[in-house]
């Protein structure tokens, strides 16, 4: 591959995905690659770029940018989130949205689905504290690939044992040959959809939370700055966004602040947007 063909392929990358890549990353490129181009009919990863630079095969290009998307993800990933998801944001909705029994969640860049489904046993573990209550789970990711093999529910050995309480796996879980099938009540819980970030996706409708975790660290700043502006938009007033343990919203965008005391977990920062367990948490400091 010629530095010209790399640079195209980081163009591509970019513009078609979001992901920046360096010459430092060209083993990357070549390993995950190679066997695109193999599956192809290509002698080599440079016939496969220059059939990318001529056009026209979109199904070609939809493998390389799968092919380059990072899908490391497992149940529970990080902890963190969940508790506050359980213990700070689940609190308070039940006062603010008592009235219409709704929350709304979107879970983006959920790679194989871990994500959205350690919530719906969450939500499991809490429903007879929400009696008629209605929590919808939008999880969308880049990769159909990835987005088909989450709405299936199923996963392997190692990845059950990622994260997943050996309790929950009993409860919510059924085995099928080496693998295990989660439940269908919470496979109906989540509804999967692929979806680009760096593509409209004001049709999703406004959402209560939003976990957006893990995935702003493959992007520049101003696409950063973009997508976190777009997801405000969507964000309800009272509202509340989780990124990643590295991520955060300083320097990028001004429509998200800190919560005082929860890293990772962010709010709106127009005055008066944030829920009153936000500015009680404020005050205290």
């Amino acid at each position: 591959m010629t530095p010209t063909e790399f640079a195209f392929l980081a163009r591509f990358l970019k513009e078609r995905s979001g992901i920046v890549i360096g010459e430092d990353k060209r083993y990357l490129v070549e390993s995950r690659l190679g066997p695109i181009a193999r599956k192809a009919g290509f002698a080599s990863l440079s016939e496969l770029t220059q059939r990318l630079m001529r056009g026209g095969d979109t199904a070609l290009a939809q493998s390389v940018i799968e092919a380059m998307t990072t899908n490391e993800t497992f149940f529970f990933r990080d902890g963190a989130p969940f508790t506050q998801f359980s213990d700070v944001l689940l609190p308070e909705f039940a006062k603010t949205r008592a009235a219409q029994k709704r929350v709304r969640i979107w879970c983006a860049a959920c790679s194989t689905g871990q994500e959205p489904y350690s919530l719906a046993m969450l939500l499991d573990e809490k429903a007879a504290q929400f009696p008629g209550w209605r929590f919808e789970i939008v999880a969308t990711d880049l990769a159909s690939e990835v987005v088909d093999r989450a709405r299936t529910g199923l996963f392997s050995q190692f990845e059950v044992q990622r994260g997943l309480p050996i309790k929950l796996l009993l409860k919510h879980f059924t085995q099928e040959g080496d693998r295990w099938r989660i439940a269908a009540k919470l496979r109906e819980r989540v509804q999967f959809r692929t979806l680009n970030l760096l593509r409209d996706f004001s049709p999703l409708g406004q959402f209560d939370v939003v976990f957006c975790r893990n995935v702003l660290i493959y992007f520049d700043e101003p696409t950063k700055a973009d997508i976190l502006g777009r997801i405000g938009k969507q964000l309800a007033p009272d509202g509340a966004l989780l990124l990643g343990s590295a991520e955060t919203v300083l320097g990028l965008n001004a429509a998200f602040r800190p919560h005082p005391s929860h890293r990772g977990l962010f709010v709106p920062a127009a005055a008066g947007a944030a829920p009153s367990a936000f500015r009680l948490a404020s005050a205290v400091r």
